[in-house]
C-alpha cells in the first residue's frame, strides 16, 4: 500500500514538472496582460455613478479601448503578426481612442494611459520603434494628464513610462531565453551527431584494414594447415594478435582518443600485404614528423593497404614517404587490375576482387566510397591533400600531401567526419 502511494505521489511530481517544462517552452502569451485590463475599472464605475457626461458616448470609446488592447497583445506574442503593418494601425488606433478618452473625462480614465504603454511595449519589444516611441508618448502623456488633472497626475506619467519599459525588457529576454534554449538543444543535437560520425569513421578505418588481415591470415592458414601446421599456428597467432590490437583500438575509438603512428601501420601494412602475397617496398626519407601529420598519414596507409589486399589483385605494392622542410607526401603504387576509372574520382563502392569478400569500399570507378572520402576529409581540414586514381604505368596510385605543421581536427569536427558507410 505504502509503495503504491509513494509511486502514485511520484507519477504526480512528475506529471507536474513535465507540465511546468511545457509551460516553460511554450513562454508568456497574450492572456497574461489581460489582467491588467482590470486598471479599467475605475473608467467604467465612473460612468456607471452617472457623474460622466455622454455615458454611452464613453462606454463605446471603453469598449473600443478594450478590443484593440486585446487584439494587439494577442498579436504580439505572434511574431509574424507582430511585424505586419496591421498590427501598427490598431497600435495607433488605441492611442488615439485612448487620448480622446482621457482628454474628454480625465480622472480615473488616466488610468488607461499605462495600458497604452503595455500594448507599445509588448508590440515593440526593445526595437528601434521602441526608442522612437516611448519619449513622444511619455510626453503627450505628460501634457494630458497635466492639462486635465495638474501635478497630482505625475504617477500616470511615471507609470506609463515603467509599463512600457518593463514590458518591453520582460518580452525580450524572454524571447532571448527561448532562442538560446533552442540554441543549447540544436547544440546537444549537434554534438550528438559530430559524435556518431566520428564513432562511424573510426570504425570504418579500423575494422575494414583488420578484418582484411584476419580473413587473408585466416585463408592462408588454411591453405597451409595440410602440409606445414607450424606455418599454420603461425598464420593463426598472427590473427590472435590482430585480434587483440583491434579490440584495443575500438576501445581507444569509443573513448575519441585514439591516434595512429605512421611507424606502426607501415609495419602493419607490409605485414598485411606480405600475408595476401603482395610484395611490399616501402620507402621513407626526410625529417622526423609532427605526431598529428604522423596520425594523418597513419590513417591513409591503413586504408590504401586495405584497398590494396581486398580489392587490387595485386603482386607488388609500394609505400614511399618523402618529408620536406614545409609539406609530407605520400604515394602509394600498386600494379593490381581494376577496371578503368575515370578521371581522378577517387573510389568507389563494389565487390572485392581480392581475397576479401563481400562489398566493400573499393578503388575503382564510381562514386567515392565512404574510406578515402572521410581521409580526404580529414587531410583537407589540415590544410592537405588526396588523390587517387591509375598509375602512368597501369595499376593504381594514392597521394597524399600535408603541411609538416598539420594539426590533428578535433574528434566529431563534421568537416572531417566521414558519412556513414
Amino acid at each position: 500500500m505504502r509503495n503504491g502511494w509513494r509511486g502514485m505521489r511520484n507519477g504526480w511530481r512528475k506529471r507536474r514538472r513535465e507540465r511546468c517544462e511545457a509551460r516553460q517552452d511554450r513562454g508568456p502569451s497574450g492572456l497574461s496582460l489581460l489582467p491588467w485590463l482590470l486598471m479599467g475599472m475605475g473608467s467604467l464605475s465612473h460612468l456607471i455613478s452617472g457623474e460622466a457626461a455622454n455615458p454611452w458616448l464613453g462606454l463605446a470609446g471603453l469598449l473600443a479601448f478594450n478590443t484593440l488592447y486585446i487584439a494587439i497583445v494577442f498579436r504580439a506574442f505572434d511574431r509574424v503578426r507582430r511585424e505586419t503593418a496591421t498590427t501598427w494601425v490598431l497600435l495607433g488606433a488605441l492611442a488615439a481612442v485612448t487620448f480622446a478618452l482621457a482628454a474628454g473625462y480625465g480622472r480615473e480614465w488616466l488610468l488607461l494611459f499605462p495600458l497604452l504603454g503595455l500594448a507599445l511595449g509588448a508590440v515593440a519589444r526593445g526595437g528601434r520603434e521602441l526608442r522612437l516611441l516611448t519619449f513622444p508618448l511619455v510626453a503627450a502623456v505628460g501634457v494630458v494628464t497635466f492639462w486635465r488633472d495638474g501635478w497630482d497626475s505625475v504617477g500616470i506619467v511615471y507609470g506609463t513610462f515603467i509599463s512600457t519599459m518593463v514590458t518591453a525588457a520582460i518580452l525580450a529576454l524572454n524571447e532571448t531565453v527561448g532562442e538560446l534554449r533552442a540554441t543549447r538543444e540544436e547544440l546537444a543535437r549537434s554534438a550528438v551527431e559530430k559524435e556518431r560520425l566520428r564513432f562511424s569513421r573510426d570504425l570504418h578505418d579500423l575494422l575494414g584494414h583488420t578484418l582484411s588481415v584476419i580473413v587473408v591470415k585466416s585463408e592462408a592458414a588454411r591453405r597451409l594447415a595440410p602440409r606445414d601446421l607450424d606455418a599454420a599456428l603461425g598464420q593463426v597467432a598472427d590473427i590472435e594478435s590482430v585480434g587483440r590490437q583491434a579490440l584495443t583500438e575500438i576501445r581507444e575509438a569509443v573513448t575519441g582518443y585514439r591516434e595512429g603512428s605512421l611507424g606502426t601501420e607501415l609495419d602493419r601494412a607490409r605485414d598485411a600485404l606480405s600475408s595476401a602475397d603482395v610484395e611490399p617496398v616501402v620507402r621513407r626519407s626526410g625529417p622526423p614528423l609532427e605526431p598529428a601529420a604522423e596520425a594523418l598519414l597513419g590513417w591513409v596507409v591503413r586504408e590504401a593497404a586495405t584497398n590494396v589486399v581486398r580489392h587490387a589483385d595485386a603482386t607488388r605494392c609500394e609505400i614511399a614517404v618523402a618529408s620536406g622542410p614545409e609539406r609530407v607526401r605520400l604515394t602509394v603504387t600498386d600494379d593490381g587490375r581494376r577496371p578503368a576509372p575515370d578521371t581522378n574520382t577517387g573510389t568507389g563502392a563494389g565487390t572485392g576482387t581480392g581475397t576479401g569478400t563481400g562489398t566493400g569500399t573499393g578503388t575503382g570507378a564510381g562514386a567515392p566510397g565512404s574510406g578515402l572520402r572521410g581521409l580526404r576529409e580529414r587531410l583537407s581540414a589540415a590544410g592537405g591533400t588526396l588523390t587517387a586514381g591509375p598509375a602512368p604505368n597501369g595499376g593504381f596510385r594514392l597521394t597524399a600531401e600535408l603541411p609538416v605543421t598539420a594539426e590533428l581536427p578535433a574528434p566529431g569536427d563534421p568537416d572531417t567526419a566521414a558519412h556513414p558507410s
